[in-house]
């Protein structure tokens, strides 16, 4: 009963008061019941779409970008030529523990144009400073390599568990076959890490279409809209401009692309029985 009752006093009044502002319109007080006219302006709305591309174009980049080196740093760390493992886990795992929000005032300084660090460092090859924050292109850049490196330490982690599960038995059958390195990995590794690959997958792509803190704190959403995400643009709607309404349809709209996408990935990448 305890469980019961905070789950319905926390999450589904919550859900259900959400659904019901998000049929509402005007704020304040006296909400006037609008039916599913926050959804009809929803899909007609084009700062809307320009927030969901610029999630869509993040999400399809980082998340390859990001998993495709957790498994590759994994790789490294569970190798036994690779001395100091145990210090070098911690130096892959720290970045994860910093706070967002710092992690996003570290970036804007890293990254900014006339005296960041990263600028400095390609002038030394001669390379003219980029403006990473000022550019809709470089700006797009920049919050990928944010969120690049705060999280790729933890889907390292994760892989790491998943290598050290693997039987050698498995590897020593298939050496026995004469199967290579290459061979070894793409018909034991990666079928035996599938379990935790899906498991990473659906978790990126759920925190990346939420993604708010490092836009936010690097570029506020700009230059001209281009870093703006839905969960920025609900957030404008609901705490600058108090349309509690439409920002309410938003997240109803951002939950069901979650939940479609989560669909499609475990079905494209559960086990086959």
């Amino acid at each position: 009963m305890p469980a019961v009752l905070g789950f319905a006093v926390f999450k589904a009044y919550p859900i259900a008061a959400s659904f019901w502002i998000s049929l509402t319109t005007g704020g304040g007080d006296a909400p006037r019941f609008a039916g599913l006219a926050n959804y009809e302006r929803l899909l007609t709305d084009p700062l809307f779409w320009t927030a969901l591309q610029n999630t869509a174009l993040i999400l399809v980049v980082q998340v390859p970008l990001m998993l495709g080196l957790a498994l590759l740093v994994a790789l490294g760390l569970n190798s036994s030529k690779v001395l100091l493992r145990p210090l070098w886990r911690l130096g892959v795992f720290m970045p994860s523990l910093t706070g967002l929000v710092a992690a996003g005032v570290m970036f804007s300084v890293i990254l900014n144009h006339d005296a960041g660090v990263l600028n400095w460092l390609l002038s030394l090859f001669g390379v003219d400073p980029v403006n990473w924050l000022g550019s809709p292109f470089w700006a797009r850049v920049g919050v990928v390599l944010v969120i690049t490196w705060h999280y790729t330490g933890y889907n390292a982690v994760m892989y790491l568990a998943g290598l050290q599960g693997i039987p050698k038995e498995l590897y020593e059958a298939a050496m026995v076959d004469g199967a290579g390195p290459v061979r070894r990995f793409f018909a034991v590794t990666l079928p035996q890490l599938r379990p935790i690959l899906l498991l990473t997958v659906v978790l990126s792509t759920i925190g990346t279409l939420q993604l708010f803190d490092e836009p936010y704190v690097l570029t506020g959403g700009g230059p001209d809209n281009s870093t703006l995400t839905v969960t920025m643009y609900l957030y404008d709607n609901g705490f600058t401009f108090f349309d509690f309404g439409y920002a309410s349809a938003l997240a109803y709209a951002l939950a069901l692309i979650v939940s479609v996408l989560g669909i499609l990935q475990v079905r494209l990448m559960g086990e086959r029985r």
